[in-house]
């Protein structure tokens, strides 16, 4: 079967082994699957001579369910999160627990975005934003947009700011408050939160972290968060943290049971009344969130792309690109 891979710096669609069916594990044919730009763009970079396969988000239809999988059937639509089990491949064979059953009314191209919907979820859950409190979300890429919808649909005040124009005002027709500059992001913050500063900032944006996780440091109300998100390096002034008492968090990935074997490859989920929230059950919400319209990623989808072309869908990232989301569609 066909899949995306990188290699020697460039990404491109090649040949690779049919995924074996696992107990616990279903085979899905591949109808749509999301790029998440910062982390594969990062692995087409650094690719050398060994193969990568890219990908982790995506949506298909159940052709075969393997043995002790329960609450599942042949020609279910699923969405489904974590590499390697998910890739940019035809064909998949996915954990049920990395599976979320798409109602029939949600469309297959917004649920492809599941794995990142699982990581904004994830990264809330890290802010532990409470009702009323508010959010600064930076960096409006895909990921950051799906955050700072979610994070308005569960009532915190949310201020969104990204130096790209473009990005800034595709946001503005979801929430009231997104700036692309610092000034005006700055006035803001102190208006909305009476001048005590967010209670958590939310990085979605790369690159050098001590200017932004600095100026971050300063926005935040006294004992306030910054969850980074995004690949952002971890510099940062010390007396400015110290002065707030403050907490610098990473959110790793879609939640609990991430890069665990026992949960992801034996497929052995964690008693709720210990784990309230893995990474298949944020994905679960992330397609809930669609399926009750309280979040809209049609929109955000740039670009349909055919499984064939794949390689070329890469050549639009880069600096001041305005591209948000791109899906690969699958005959």
């Amino acid at each position: 079967m066909k899949a995306v891979i990188a290699q020697h710096g460039k990404a491109s669609v090649a040949d690779i082994e049919r995924p074996s069916l696992e107990p616990g594990h279903v085979r899905i044919r591949t109808e749509y699957s999301a790029i998440s730009p910062g982390t594969e763009m990062t692995v087409i970079k650094n690719s050398e001579e060994h193969k990568s396969v890219l990908g982790y988000s995506a949506v298909g239809i159940i052709t075969e369910l393997g043995n002790q999988v329960e609450g599942l059937a042949v020609g279910q639509r699923v969405a489904v999160y974590g590499a390697p089990y998910v890739r940019h491949a035809e064909e998949l064979a996915v954990p049920s627990n990395l599976t979320a059953v798409v109602p029939d009314h949600v469309a297959p191209e917004e649920a492809a975005f599941a794995g990142l919907g699982a990581i904004a979820i994830h990264a809330l859950r890290i802010a532990d934003l409470r009702f009323g409190e508010s959010a600064v979300v930076v960096g409006l890429g895909i990921l950051g947009q799906i955050i700072a919808q979610i994070s308005s649909a569960a009532a915190n005040q949310v201020i969104a700011y990204d130096l790209n124009k473009v990005r800034a005002d595709s946001m503005r027709k979801y929430i009231t408050h997104v700036y692309d500059t610092e000034a005006e992001l700055e006035k803001q913050i102190l208006a909305v939160t009476g001048g005590h500063g967010a209670d958590s900032v939310i990085l979605c944006a790369g690159g050098p972290g001590e200017p932004l996780i600095n100026s971050s440091l300063k926005w935040i109300r006294d004992k306030g968060k910054i969850v980074i998100v995004g690949d952002l390096a971890m510099n940062f002034d010390r007396g400015l943290m110290f002065s707030k008492e403050a907490q610098v968090l990473i959110s790793r990935a879609g939640g609990p049971g991430r890069y665990d074997k026992g949960y992801e490859l034996e497929n052995k989920d964690y008693p709720i009344g210990f784990v309230r929230w893995t990474e298949g059950r944020n994905t679960a919400e992330y397609i809930r969130l669609l399926a009750e319209q309280r979040i809209s990623v049609q929109p955000l989808i740039s670009r349909v792309v055919p499984f064939e072309s794949a390689a070329e869908a890469y050549e639009h990232y880069g600096p001041g690109s305005t591209i948000m989301g791109t899906i690969f569609k699958y005959d």
